[in-house]
């Protein structure tokens, strides 16, 4: 990653609609040269994919919450089916899997407070693998959409 594709991811995350034409005038080179740039960075892995900023609570998800939870036995195999099986759910919006006391934490967004409490009690509390949850309801959340090249 040299300074070029460092400030072309930058406009990309920036505005991923931006044309070939726009970001090469932007960057000052050629379209053609900024055609090749954005497919190596595609073809190595940097450039995933482009998608919408959603605001969830237009699509009535307005109360979201991390759900973390303890997962029993302890094992890859287990973890990787509910990762598998919490990813499905609508509510979910993304899943990690962390070290420490939890195993993995959700973030799930829904309609309203009776939504999380449903998503609690009828999809996660029946789960025999999960031994335990905790949930913290999020006031506010800020999302870094540029990321710069960490040296």
């Amino acid at each position: 990653m040299d300074e070029l594709d460092t400030e072309l991811v930058r406009l990309l995350q920036t505005d991923a609609r931006l044309s070939n034409r726009e970001l090469a005038r932007r960057l000052g080179i050629a379209p053609s040269t900024c055609l090749e740039r954005v497919r190596a960075l595609t073809r190595r892995g940097v450039i995933r994919g482009y998608h919408a900023d959603i605001d969830l609570a237009a699509l009535n998800r307005g109360v979201q919450a991390l759900v973390s939870l303890q997962v029993r036995p302890l094992s890859r195999a287990v973890i990787d089916r509910i990762q598998g099986d919490v990813a499905r759910m609508p509510e979910v919006v993304s899943v990690f899997v962390v070290a420490g006391g939890d195993d993995l934490v959700l973030h799930v967004a829904v309609p309203d407070l009776d939504g999380l409490h449903a998503f609690l009690l009828e999809r996660l509390s029946r789960r025999p693998e999960i031994a335990g949850f905790r949930t913290s309801v999020m006031f506010q959340h800020v999302h870094n959409t540029v990321l710069d090249r960490l040296e």
